[in-house]
């Protein structure tokens, strides 16, 4: 998969349907960088960062989590750098990780085709928490790239952050305007309510994590007929 160049400061891996890997996100400040999302598998991280080194990027200092479901995180044991998720996310991570000890990881590989084409040939299902959690929102600065990183309401799961990168104009969604896994079914009030906090940003633009960039009138058009 090649990398792509979407603003000044930002890059990404497209996602992928087969294996259900979101996009990967990069944005790169005058002192540090960061990535949004840690990858499905310890090998999606590392195409990643195969990918950033091909277009003479250094590889991140941090890495955002948009929230905690397998696809975003299960590749953080492979990280380089630090990792930064909500507390809930972290929760979450840690009630699956016991969970997995405690019953293996059949259940997991059986929960959607997807992960079982990720995870194909015996690779190793590892799950950890971040080096950091917030919560409410945090500010970072990259250098010359202020980033804000702020929980949201979402019909998708109840540990959403987005991550807006302020010059660029450009919000990170994740899966946050998605449905509850795996009936994909959306809460009309939750989606409302998503669209009301994303009008209070600045982004001219939305990343979500399964689909191709789009203009954020249009994705708050899609929140509203749902």
């Amino acid at each position: 998969m090649e990398l792509k160049r979407f603003s000044e400061r930002i890059w990404f891996l497209p996602y992928e349907k087969e294996r259900d890997r979101p996009i990967l996100g990069y944005v790169r400040g005058d002192r540090w960088s960061l990535a949004v999302d840690a990858g499905h598998s310890a090998a999606h991280t590392e195409e990643f960062y195969r990918a950033l080194e091909g277009a003479g990027l250094p590889l991140p200092a941090l890495t955002v989590l948009t929230h905690w479901h397998w696809d975003h995180t299960f590749g953080m044991h492979a990280l380089h750098g630090l990792s930064l998720s909500s507390r809930l996310t972290g929760g979450h991570l840690r009630a699956f990780a016991e969970k997995i000890r405690r019953e293996g990881t059949e259940f997991f590989l059986n929960m959607d085709p997807s992960i079982r084409l990720e995870y194909a040939g015996g690779r190793e299902v590892r799950v950890v928490p971040a080096d950091m959690e917030y919560a409410g929102e945090i500010y970072l600065d990259a250098g010359n790239c202020p980033v804000r990183v702020f929980q949201t309401v979402s019909p998708h799961t109840d540990d959403s952050s987005l991550i807006e990168v302020i010059p660029d104009r450009t919000l990170f969604v994740g899966d946050a305007a998605g449905g509850v896994f795996p009936t994909w079914e959306k809460d009309p009030a939750k989606c409302r309510a998503l669209a009301d906090v994303i009008r209070q940003t600045d982004a001219d633009w939305c990343l979500e994590s399964h689909w191709e960039p789009q203009a954020t009138y249009e994705l708050l058009e899609s929140l509203e007929r749902d």
